[in-house]
């Protein structure tokens, strides 16, 4: 007989370890005294090692899954020159729609700030919490201080992709995607028959990453009651109120670039009215909505782009196949906010350019974020990682993933169409002045 506990379903069981752990950690605050040495024990020596297993279960594989979803989503890329100028206007428009997201994630993440309302103090506290944790990265920004900017970017082309590899959560995390984009170019250039064994291995890679993944994820309840307890144990009830303002501004950014910007595109270039063209993909958003996972909307996107929509086979295909790997623009938006968020909530000042890099981080993250529930989240630690953020810190906002997941995945699912649209209305115009 199944228990009760089991047919809950994961992220219903992660959302209550963060409710539970914010509770937990928010009344023992209160009770006790965040100075009790009882429960800086607690938190020390319970929480913190509970917390550090779930996330070095995800760091573990950190390195395989970043490789192998990059080096296959930019070999896929890779193949719109030999598709010709459909090839080239998808990745075209694939670039311009996942710029205008992180530019609005960018901008709505500095306009409304949802990571201030931590107080000094506390902030101090948290920071001294993750001491150790910062303490790597540390060592890695002092080693570059010196370093100038035409330097910073020839560091980014590798001497030993091995050696970057091996310290990709220490600093090697561009060199390290810098040869997987290289890799993933190289593969699409020789040819389907001479890369089909590789790029099954790489393929395989990926699927046993994932697998790894979802193992850890099984951990997630208690990981995360254990990290968000540790938090909210330091920082109080300023921790929740934060969240509340960064899933606001999360959803309120998605719905933006889903009713503005596609909008803009599907009646500017497609030509079309974009109320009757969402009407005809609801099935395809409420798909996605429910699935969480644009390689599980994919069959249900090609029907309706073929049926509701009338787009050529060809295009279609091509355009939502790619798209379900490369076109993340939601994706990117999600872990650029995600990211912004964090650094404010843990007082690390970034610079505008900074803030671009992260943006920039987060479209390449995107290219290589499997199209699965929680599949983005092993990228927003490493870029966290890269700007002096704890890892650690995913643990205070992804109790709360699966409802901005599903929303995301909506975002990336309906631009894969939008471009398939307006790629064919393209074709057909062009088509008609030859």
């Amino acid at each position: 007989m199944t228990s009760s506990r089991r047919s809950w379903p994961l992220h219903t069981r992660i959302l209550a370890g963060l409710l539970l752990g914010a509770l937990a950690g928010g009344l023992a605050q209160a009770i006790l005294g965040q100075s009790h040495p009882g429960l800086q024990w607690t938190v020390k020596q319970v929480a913190q090692p509970v917390g550090q297993v779930f996330l070095r279960m995800i760091f573990m594989i950190v390195v395989p899954l970043v490789f192998s979803a990059l080096a296959m989503g930019v070999a896929e890329i890779g193949e719109a020159h030999r598709i010709g100028r459909v090839g080239a206007r998808s990745l075209l428009l694939t670039l311009l729609l996942s710029g205008i997201a992180v530019g609005l994630g960018l901008v709505a993440v500095n306009a409304v700030r949802p990571g201030d309302g931590v107080s000094p103090e506390r902030r101090a506290r948290l920071t001294a919490l993750y001491a150790d944790a910062d303490a790597a990265k540390k060592r890695v920004d002092d080693a570059k201080s010196s370093v100038t900017f035409v330097d910073g970017l020839v560091e980014i082309i590798p001497r030993n992709p091995v050696q970057e590899a091996a310290r990709a959560l220490e600093g090697g995390l561009l060199p390290l995607m810098f040869f997987a984009l290289v890799f993933g170019l190289a593969l699409s250039a020789v040819g389907q028959e001479a890369s089909a064994p590789l790029r099954a291995v790489l393929n395989s890679l990926f699927a046993v990453s994932q697998r790894v993944i979802d193992f850890a994820m099984r951990l997630a309840p208690v990981g995360v009651f254990a990290l968000v307890f540790s938090t909210s144990a330091t920082v109080g009830v300023e921790a929740v109120a934060a969240l509340g303002k960064y899933v606001a501004l999360v959803l309120v950014t998605l719905a933006i670039h889903l009713t503005v910007t596609y909008s803009l595109a599907l009646r500017l270039i497609a030509r079309q009215s974009p109320i009757d063209f969402f009407r005809r993909i609801r099935s395809v958003m409420l798909t996605a909505f429910a699935t969480a996972s644009s390689n599980a909307t994919l069959p249900e996107a090609l029907r309706a782009a073929r049926e509701e929509l009338g787009l050529p086979r060809d295009i279609s295909t091509f355009v939502l196949t790619v798209g379900a790997t490369a076109n993340q623009n939601g994706t990117a938006l999600f872990e650029g906010i995600t990211v912004l968020f964090l650094a404010q909530f843990f007082g690390v000042p970034l610079s505008l350019g900074q803030q671009l890099r992260v943006m920039l981080l987060a479209i390449l993250a995107g290219v290589g974020t499997a199209g699965v529930p929680a599949g983005s989240w092993p990228m927003i630690a490493l870029i966290l990682m890269r700007v002096g953020v704890p890892a650690e810190a995913i643990g205070i906002v992804l109790g709360i993933d699966r409802i901005l997941d599903m929303s995301r995945t909506v975002l990336n699912v309906t631009g894969d169409l939008t471009i398939a649209a307006c790629v064919s209305a393209m074709e057909e115009r062009s088509a008609a002045k030859a």
